[in-house]
């Protein structure tokens, strides 16, 4: 049992995973400074001077009724800085990698793939014309 673990664990794909893992929370840290440090005090600066941001209260005096539109706002240009970077720097390279690999197969990586169904298909089509040729 133990075996089982470690042959999984020393898998190159699980390190590499863990890797990614670990760079991708460190980016995360560094996005989320950004957007809270640059573009939160930009967001709030268009709200009414007599609110913290972006928003407003449903109860005057009650804090804890704040709508912050510059919070979400913040939160999905982090996301899509994070999105961006993680198609760009990982996706995107991948993509090109496994196209070289198919055209190192002699693979057009354009043409579509044969599916199962159509394969099916076609056996079921050379079966009917050898049936039909065999009555004949």
């Amino acid at each position: 049992m133990l075996k089982g673990f470690r042959d999984f664990i020393m898998r190159g794909n699980v390190i590499d995973l863990a890797v990614a893992v670990v760079i991708g929370a460190a980016f995360t840290a560094i996005v989320t400074s950004f957007t809270q440090n640059l573009l939160d005090p930009l967001i709030a600066s268009l709200g009414n001077p007599d609110v913290s941001g972006l928003g407003f209260h449903i109860r005057p005096g009650d804090d804890s009724t704040f709508l912050d539109f510059g919070a979400v706002i913040t939160a999905i240009v982090n996301f899509l800085i994070v999105a961006a970077v993680i198609y760009f720097a990982l996706v995107l390279p991948m993509n090109k990698l496994q196209e070289i690999q198919k055209r190192k197969q002699d693979v057009d990586p354009e043409e579509p793939e044969t599916t199962e169904v159509q394969l099916l298909s076609e056996i079921r089509d050379l079966l009917a014309d050898k049936d039909s040729s065999a009555k004949e």
